[in-house]
């Protein structure tokens, strides 16, 4: 299959080391593009579920075959979210084509885009983050029970559901006063005069333009890699919400020079990109100046 040459591709929420990760899929979807630019938006390896010890190999070879494009140009940016937040030390830090970052602004022909996970906007995170973590724990037993759940239906001929998107809306009214994810981040990318304004967080893949009183902009999400299984990515100057189950890659599984590629070999490549452009950098920005 031949790769799709694209400017721009956003991921996030992927939740490595969880069971609900669709780590297979998102192999596949990697192996189809090349992206001058990659930028995953936080959440991308769930460092606050390693205790269960639970990391197969298919996972693995998500991180081989990011670092593997890396390696072959990529930019690459790690945006940090609240489940990998342990990397928000790391800020600024570059090593040839990858960068660690809190935020991120690009010229997108002429527009300035804003990139950043969310998670500042999530009260029960900045205000306790114990109650985040079970919550956590939380969600991915619920995955599990899902997937047991919709096994059944499937077997019995009816449609497939999604239990934790029940639960949200059905909370979504309760906490709607409290904190309007959408609307907060449109709001704030219209009073920094972005044209655009990219998250990931709420799993909830979305592109809409948003006009206000005080300007407009076009508000992205790029949802996740565990229920909905969606992207953004831009090209010939538009942005496009990719959605996997709606694509057929299930033959194209991933790269043959990624299965025959050894990890050791994929880091060698990366260092030797940072010891010949010098481009490591030891700058460590606090949270506060997160936006």
């Amino acid at each position: 299959m031949k790769k799709r040459k694209i400017d721009l591709a956003v991921i996030s929420d992927v939740h490595l080391g969880t069971y609900g990760c669709h780590a297979e899929e998102l192999l596949a979807y990697l192996s189809s593009i090349e992206p001058r630019i990659l930028v995953l938006n936080g959440d991308i390896i769930d460092v606050g579920q390693f205790d269960k010890r639970y990391f197969p190999a298919t996972h693995f070879q998500v991180l081989k075959k990011i670092i593997g494009m890396a390696a072959r140009g990529t930019r690459v940016y790690y945006i940090t979210g609240n489940h990998d937040e342990m990397l928000r030390k790391f800020s600024e830090t570059t090593i040839g084509s990858f960068r660690i970052c809190n935020k991120l602004i690009l010229d997108l022909d002429g527009k300035k885009a804003w990139f950043f996970h969310g998670d500042v906007f999530d009260l029960s995170i900045q205000n306790a983050r114990w109650l985040a973590r079970l919550g956590g724990h939380g969600y991915d037993a619920l995955i599990l029970l899902n997937r047991g759940v919709n096994n059944l239906l499937t077997k019995l001929g009816r449609n497939k559901i999604s239990l934790s998107g029940r639960i949200k809306k059905s909370v979504k009214g309760a906490v709607r006063l409290i904190s309007n994810f959408e609307k907060t981040a449109t709001s704030l990318a219209i009073s920094k005069r972005y044209d655009c304004v990219v998250c990931g967080h709420i799993h909830q893949p979305k592109k809409e333009w948003v006009e206000t009183t005080e300007g407009s902009c076009l508000y992205l999400n790029s949802g996740d890699w565990v229920e909905n299984l969606t992207a953004l990515e831009y090209a010939f100057k538009r942005w496009k919400l990719y959605r996997y189950n709606e694509d057929k890659l299930s033959s194209f599984y991933a790269d043959e020079e990624l299965k025959e590629t050894h990890f050791e070999e994929i880091i060698n490549s990366v260092v030797n990109l940072e010891q010949e452009k010098g481009t490591r950098s030891p700058g460590r920005p606090s949270l506060t100046t997160l936006l």
